[in-house]
């Protein structure tokens, strides 16, 4: 009978410590879990490239950094939780607001809070630095806490500032309400837009060298303890340099990743993986999809020389009635697209047509459309760029009549 009882409060006890575990599950960053298999996946996704990549993801994006162009998308425009993808945001609005000396104090609310730690307690001091990298490399969730209180003030001022900058940077399907993204039904972004705030946070210095770190020591109080990265592909997939792991229940596994091979970089994000092996292998499949199948062409490159064979002939045709000028002086606009991304093979589907009006009433002013320059992938239109009138042509007046007559004079008589 005593056996029985001390059997149930052991169940009892078991149960609580379940339960009590839950949450922490649910907010966790998965960064004690050990990837088993990756060296695998590396090898078999190396091993077996792909013409279109088949991904478990919810929400997918490979982002061209160089081209700021989607060379592969999966519903990237669709809101979706992101779980502590967000810190990426935080980082970079901390970056740009606080000194990275500052001593921080740490707040008994962002010493409680849940999910991934850095594990810092009440009233321990630590710099700015320090937290950015326990922020990024461990995920903690309370050091994010503590930089939000030091740059805005608050966690709901500091949202203020995440959400500023997002609207700077012009997206409109993202909203911030945390520094740490645990579930919020109004904190949300997309892959295409979570792209979009990776490129701009990698153009800081400081923040590319954060993430690129796969270990290193803060301190706290004084003293030393040492810190890793819970991005699996950093250090383990060839040219990983960053960027975000994420996990919560309702964003499930997300990670932001940089990649750079040969001078180009690309962004994958993937977002709502089922498993981290899964996004592990979504991750490593984008990567090596883009970098085995996309080339870049020089766009401005091709559309000049074109356009200098076509001006040297066509210039002359172009005729400007009562015209102070014969030949008039064109330039190009600007291109937009001077660099695209484009599928191995796909070169030679690239055309260039040149439209023009040949004629015109005097006078034609400075930066007036002449014509276009149309650039095809195949259908598809990639870029139109307008032809200028590079100087005025002044109608003719009194004075340009007389040279006109006096020239037809001298050319009689040299005739005769």
């Amino acid at each position: 009978m005593l056996k029985m009882k001390n059997i149930k409060i052991y169940m009892i006890i078991a149960i609580i410590l379940i339960i009590s575990l839950c949450p922490y599950r649910v907010f966790a960053d998965d960064e004690d879990e050990i990837e088993e298999g990756i060296e695998d996946l590396i090898i078999e996704s190396a091993a077996n490239p792909v013409d279109e990549p088949t991904i478990n993801s919810k929400s997918a994006i490979v982002y061209d950094r160089e081209t700021e162009e989607v060379i592969w998308g999966k519903f990237e425009n669709e809101q979706r939780a992101m779980a502590s993808t967000t810190k990426i945001m935080s980082a970079i609005v901390v970056l740009e607001n606080a000194n990275l000396y500052d001593v921080v104090t740490i707040s008994k609310k962002a010493a409680g809070t849940g999910g991934s730690q850095l594990k810092i307690s009440t009233g321990d001091k630590i710099t700015v630095n320090d937290l950015l990298y326990g922020l990024m490399l461990r995920s903690g969730n309370d050091a994010a806490v503590a930089l939000a209180e030091h740059v805005g003030g608050s966690v709901e001022g500091f949202a203020e500032l995440m959400n500023r900058k997002a609207s700077e940077l012009g997206l409109t399907n993202t909203n911030f309400v945390t520094p740490h993204g645990l579930d919020d039904d109004n904190h949300y972004t997309t892959a295409y837009e979570l792209a979009v705030i990776t490129d701009y946070a990698l153009n800081n210095e400081k923040f590319a060298t954060i993430v690129n770190t796969k270990s290193c020591s803060i301190s706290i109080n004084g003293n030393s303890r040492d810190i890793y990265n819970t991005n699996e592909l950093l250090g383990s997939l060839y040219g990983v340099d960053g960027v975000k792991t994420g996990f919560t229940g309702n964003a499930l596994r997300c990670l932001a990743t940089s990649t750079t091979r040969d001078g180009h970089q690309i962004i994958t994000i993937v977002l709502g993986a089922d498993t981290k092996k899964q996004r592990t292998e979504d991750s490593i499949k984008l990567i090596e999809y883009a970098f085995k199948n996309y080339t870049r062409i020089n766009v401005k490159e091709i559309v000049e020389k074109e356009f200098e064979n076509w001006n040297q002939i066509n210039s002359k045709r172009i005729y400007i009635n009562k015209g102070s000028e014969e030949v008039i002086k064109l330039a190009l606009d600007d291109i937009q697209r001077p660099v695209i991304p484009i599928k191995n093979g796909e070169k030679e589907t690239i055309k260039v047509e040149i439209n023009a009006i040949y004629n015109y009433e005097a006078p034609v002013e400075k930066g007036e459309k002449i014509g276009n320059v149309i650039v095809r992938k195949g259908d598809e239109i990639i870029e139109s760029i307008d032809i200028l009138c590079d100087k005025t042509v002044e109608k003719k007046d009194i004075y340009d009549y007389l040279k006109d007559l006096l020239f037809s004079i001298t050319n009689y008589k040299v005739i005769q």
